[in-house]
């Protein structure tokens, strides 16, 4: 997060220098008298990577974005969100992800806090930078911005949003859609999209601070978006009976399972978290299992008990 900084002339002639830049003023500069002026800097917060790309295109190519693009990689919208006494967020996180993807030679390891903290410093140290929330209406979108609220909150005339939810944007065919994620939108779209960056109203501080204090304190499987910025607690297995619609007395690829549920109904937590639950359903004795878990979803098959003779299920959907 290294400061930059504009070197400007007499002529107004600008040139961007870092701090400790060792690089020489060219001759043709010398004996001008310069004024050296901070750049400031916009922390742009978006949730995980493909969001983060067009993003990063869109600052490059439009000066009044100019900044650092933070990513969120945890997917906030899942798993507990209470820590032990002595425990830190980040090991929190770590564990219940580690134990969803069962990575044992790369450990999973979150560290979203820390990366939060680091802006928070800079923020302390530069009183011009400004932070850009970037949200769509996704749950793992809204509970990052209520999540970075907590910590982010005491800087309330320098904390901005750009809310995408309801609004549309043109695709590269030049037709008009509604996403549901920042990576879903062109970055030239993006560069017009920052006409919408407000600040959060000390309303809001107020208010959708509490709302993420009440889904800490409930610590519920998960978390769905019920319109505008409000959350729902709900329980780990609340897609189980739409995997489960997926499912016959024939053994299936996991993968194959997962992307038909996801495609059908749109759920917001990712196939990762969707393998999980299978295998949880396994241990339950729901669901018969063939193959290898340890690996990727493509690596093992599912099926429900039995061979489907003289068998009732009634799946709610």
């Amino acid at each position: 997060m290294q400061k930059q900084y504009t070197i400007i002339s007499a002529n107004n002639l600008r040139i961007f220098y870092p701090p400790s830049s060792k690089i020489p003023i060219p001759n043709s500069l010398k004996g001008i008298t310069f004024a050296l002026k901070q750049v400031v800097m916009i922390y742009h917060l978006v949730t995980g990577d493909v969001a983060a790309a067009p993003l990063r295109e869109a600052i490059q190519a439009e000066a009044s974005m100019e900044g650092e693009v933070v990513v969120m990689k945890d997917v906030l919208s899942v798993g507990p969100l209470q820590k032990e006494e002595g425990q830190k967020f980040s090991e929190l996180r770590s564990a219940f992800w580690q134990e969803v993807v069962i990575n044992e030679k790369n450990p999973v390891q979150v560290d979203d806090m820390e990366r939060l903290l680091e802006v928070s410093l800079a923020l302390s140290k530069n009183e011009e930078d400004k932070i850009w929330l970037w949200i769509a209406p996704w749950p793992a979108d809204v509970c990052m911005y209520h999540w970075v609220l907590k910590y982010l909150g005491k800087y309330p005339n320098r904390l901005y949003v750009v809310n995408i939810a309801g609004l549309p944007f043109l695709d590269e065919q030049g037709k008009v859609f509604f996403p549901k994620s920042i990576g879903e939108i062109l970055p030239k779209e993006l560069i017009k999209a920052r006409r919408l960056a407000r600040l959060v109203t000390p309303g809001e501080l107020e208010v959708d601070t509490d709302e993420w204090r009440k889904v800490v304190a409930a610590n519920a499987g998960m978390r769905t978006l019920e319109g505008g910025k409000r959350l729902m607690s709900r329980p780990e297995d609340h897609f189980d009976s739409q995997l489960i619609s997926f499912t016959s007395h024939q053994f299936q690829k996991a993968s194959k399972i997962v992307s038909q549920a996801l495609a059908k109904y749109s759920i917001p937590t990712g196939d990762l978290y969707l393998g999980w639950r299978l295998r949880k359903m396994v241990d339950a004795g729901r669901l018969e299992l063939q193959g290898d878990v340890t690996k990727a979803l493509k690596d093992f098959d599912v099926k429900m008990p039995g061979d489907g003779t003289n068998a009732q299920y009634s799946l709610p959907l």
